[in-house]
């Protein structure tokens, strides 16, 4: 099979591609044809070794953690799927070492959910990381319900995008922070309001409009930006972030720090309002498997509206 690896810790140009054995499914595993994978600012930073401190990292490391595909063999005692189903995954391990940018992968069972029937194999495959990066902020960190006002800081990207429509699916009146270019794209996402993060103080703009703040803060940029945001909610409201891991202290608010892991009831949720209408998937930009490289360096920038996905096979 054809892959992408790093052999050591560095820019976009330690990309290669390779070749290499097919993988082997061991008890309990499935080997799938991969469609499409996602890009995300993980990616990057594993790249660069940023993740060293926080999980194993044995080289050398095809990136990718989240993509579409379909089975061509099982392993001994992987019963739930048949060869020729389409399959999508986040499928992050404990250890980083082979991932998505591959024509094959071997994968458990139990990181797999039936592809979603509505949508292509490189829109399916941009779901898995964001999706269940919003579902756990919304719902696992916090609990967002009907009524509730929801600030998303990075609304546009890859997981504010999905975050949006989750909140508003869930009845939360949504106020999207972004750049001004991104305005009727979050309208379209169901934002009820929207605030340029260009224009002055986002928390300025925000206890204009609502005095007494927000319930529920989502940051996706972190930065001074997380910390600005902390005036912006309520007494008791909710800070959850997926950058910043310290507490807020001596605050009257809770706060949470998200690193997304893998569910699969939670993903089959998030196929099930995909298929129903409820959740719409942005891509902005495909690259074949031999640009890796071009596409790290475009999701490193930090602007991609919706997500970028590797078209592999």
């Amino acid at each position: 099979m054809k892959a992408i690896q790093f052999r050591k810790f560095g820019g976009p140009d330690h990309l290669e591609l390779v070749e290499m054995p097919d993988p082997i499914p061991g008890e309990g595993e499935y080997l799938i044809k991969i469609k499409a994978a996602g890009v995300n600012p993980v990616d990057w930073k594993i790249r660069e070794g940023g993740l060293q401190s926080r999980m194993h990292n044995q080289l050398p490391i095809i990136p990718g953690w989240e993509f579409s595909g379909t089975i061509t063999n099982r392993g001994f005692s992987a019963k739930r799927f048949q060869v020729g189903e389409d399959v999508f995954s986040y499928c992050r391990r404990p250890w980083i070492e082979k991932g998505a940018y591959a024509e094959m992968i071997s994968v458990p069972e139990s990181y797999l959910c039936p592809k979603p029937k509505s949508i292509t194999h490189e829109e399916a495959a941009t779901v898995p990381l964001a999706g269940l990066t919003a579902y756990q902020c919304l719902f696992q960190a916090t609990v967002c319900k009907k009524g509730d006002t929801v600030l998303i800081l990075g609304a546009s990207g890859g997981v504010g995008s999905m975050a949006t429509q989750l909140a508003v699916n869930a009845g939360a009146h949504v106020i999207a922070v972004s750049s001004a270019r991104n305005q009727e794209y979050l309208k379209n996402l169901g934002a009820m309001e929207w605030i340029d993060y260009n224009a002055g103080s986002i928390r300025k703009a925000l206890l204009e409009r609502k005095p007494e703040g927000v319930d529920i803060v989502l940051d996706f940029v972190g930065g001074e930006t997380f910390t600005e945001s902390l005036g912006c909610i309520r007494p008791g409201g909710s800070i959850v972030s997926i950058l910043v891991n310290t507490p807020a202290t001596n605050l009257n608010l809770q706060s949470a720090y998200i690193f997304v892991e893998p569910n699969v009831k939670q993903l089959s949720e998030l196929a099930q309002l995909i298929d129903e209408g409820k959740l719409k998937v942005h891509v902005s930009e495909v690259f074949s498997l031999s640009e890796a490289a071009k596409a790290h360096e475009k999701i490193s920038r930090l602007h991609t509206r919706g997500k970028i996905v590797l078209k592999v096979s």
